[in-house]
């Protein structure tokens, strides 16, 4: 039989597991740890590097392309168009191939065998348009084959985690999974093991709520919502936007690093009522500081989400000194219409299970996003008499999809 490897392949994170004697064992595919930042740095010269050695390799200044939150292209055309990258044109399809090469490498290298099987998370769904979302699932099918895994199946990423999920016989519980791109909902009864009973997801992730606080608190300071003086004529126009959605998107950020786009910031400086805002943004595309940006909203929503005192963002790296309040409460707020599409969607899977939320009786919280106080509220608002668990937040799904290999 086949030797198979249970792959988390996550917009943020991934992680490995196989199936030995019945139990469970994680790989570390990242020295000291069992997740792997799903990110990738192509230097001007030597090799392709993934994980916390690609963001080394950015904080440290090196020059090179870095990339993030690979898994929210699959099922675009985005996919397939080719770019110079690390010396040669590449496909982001061919990007992702070279991830899941590194990562098949070094679960083989942990184990001793060659893995030719494969059984992958996905959401449920990748993106709402059922053909795109198909065409994800087609798309990441194709990368594991060309990696080499000549067998490749999928699992419902919120069912595997029922699978791995703790609790009592007769008990019905709720999957909720907040990933970096998707969240997904799984109702589950225990009842002489795990019956899943209904599934639903929706295209909302950590990365969408990196995005909504960039664009509220980081990006007016780079000149978003803004005025421009018309080179000829009265009166004055708005700050195109297009721009800010772009650079407060992890995917996008690489593309803005062209000669095309700083022209049209020299442009947008030349015209700003507000130039110094406006240069903040020139600085930013001319010394591709795009992703240290993300960093530092990403840390900020961290702090804000554990109530910290002066919580904020700090954008010492565009500019020294610079620094934005955003409180919890404030963060909470520009996310408010985010946890009203999670509840909705919380209801949604109930629905669909025909299970009242006084039956529910456990509520999981899984992905790194589901940490987020807003999240929880919502949860507990829905489901209020239920216990909530957060135990099993970065490893429940690769858990389930490596038990879920026992029955391949």
């Amino acid at each position: 039989m086949a030797a198979v490897l249970a792959v988390d392949f996550g917009t943020s994170n991934t992680a490995a597991a196989v199936l030995e004697d019945g139990r469970v064992r994680r790989l570390e595919i990242e020295a000291g740890g069992e997740t792997l930042p799903t990110a990738v740095f192509f230097p001007v010269e030597g090799g392709m590097r993934i994980g916390e050695a690609a963001a080394r390799a950015l904080i440290d200044g090196e020059e090179g392309r870095y990339m993030r939150a690979l898994k929210s292209v699959l099922g675009t055309a985005l996919i397939h168009e080719s770019r110079l990258i690390g010396g040669r044109r590449r496909t982001l399809k061919d990007v992702v191939t070279e991830f899941l090469v590194a990562l098949k490498a070094r679960a083989e290298a942990q184990c001793g065998v060659v893995f030719d099987a494969v059984l992958s998370g996905r959401p449920v769904r990748f993106h709402e348009d059922a053909e795109r979302d198909a065409r994800a699932e087609a798309d990441l099918r194709a990368c594991y084959q060309s990696a080499g895994f000549r067998e490749v199946r999928f699992l419902y990423e919120p069912e595997a985690a029922a699978l791995a999920s703790s609790g009592e016989e007769g008990e019905v519980g709720l999957i909720v999974d907040i990933g970096g791109g998707t969240s997904d909902f799984t109702v589950f009864r225990r009842e002489q093991g795990v019956q899943v009973v209904a599934s639903h997801g929706i295209r909302l992730g950590g990365t969408d709520f990196d995005r909504t606080l960039s664009l509220a608190f980081a990006m007016p300071e780079l000149g978003r919502g803004g005025e421009l003086r018309r080179e000829m004529g009265e009166g004055r126009l708005p700050v195109p936007q297009a721009i800010y959605g772009d650079l407060a998107s992890w995917a996008t950020i690489p593309f803005l690093y062209t000669r095309e786009t700083e022209r049209m910031v020299e442009d947008l400086v030349r015209f700003a009522v507000d130039r110094v805002r406006m240069e903040r943004l020139y600085r930013v595309i001319r010394d591709h500081l795009g992703h240290d940006l993300a960093f530092a909203v990403e840390a900020g929503k961290i702090a804000a989400n554990g109530g910290a005192a002066g919580a904020g963002i700090d954008l010492g790296v565009v500019e020294r000194g610079l620094w934005v309040r955003m409180a919890q409460g404030m963060a909470n707020a520009a996310l408010a219409d985010h946890g009203a599409a999670l509840r909705a969607a919380i209801y949604e899977v109930l629905m669909q299970a025909g299970v009242a939320p006084a039956e529910v009786g456990r509520v999981v919280l899984v992905g790194g996003s589901s940490l987020m106080e807003m999240v929880v509220e919502q949860a507990r608002a829905v489901c209020p008499g239920a216990q909530v668990s957060r135990s099993e937040a970065f490893t429940g799904v690769v858990d389930g999809l490596a038990l879920a290999t026992g029955d391949t």
